[in-house]
């Protein structure tokens, strides 16, 4: 028995056209797999709010320093993250609003 679709020419495209692949699709995973972690997610809504150092970071969000860094790192590497050294300390801000946009649309997806 042979299968047939349900779906005209076009809307088939159309979904063919729009579902990502290769690079796009392994871009997307990527970005949102950072939202799986709470550290993360509690390290990015601070940095939403204003650029802090490591060592604010950590006492506000009382988290481990190194911790702190690590995950700093992972997000900088991501390109969602920047540094910006003033002398001896180093300040990190969210790249872009799109980050903040992210966290927003979950909480009012969520209903919160």
């Amino acid at each position: 028995m042979e299968d047939t679709l349900l779906l005209d020419k076009r809307t088939q495209s159309l979904v063919e056209d729009y579902v990502p692949e290769g690079e796009i699709l392994d871009g997307i995973v990527c970005f949102f797999s950072i939202f799986a972690d709470s550290t993360r997610v509690r390290i990015l809504s601070a940095l939403a709010i204003t650029e802090m150092c490591v060592t604010d970071i950590s006492r506000v969000l009382d988290i481990n320093q190194t911790t702190v860094s690590h995950q700093l790192r992972l997000l900088k590497n991501v390109g969602i993250v920047k540094s910006v050294r003033c002398g001896k300390v180093i300040f990190y801000s969210l790249k872009n609003d799109t980050v903040n946009d992210v966290l927003l649309k979950g909480v009012e997806f969520l209903g919160y």
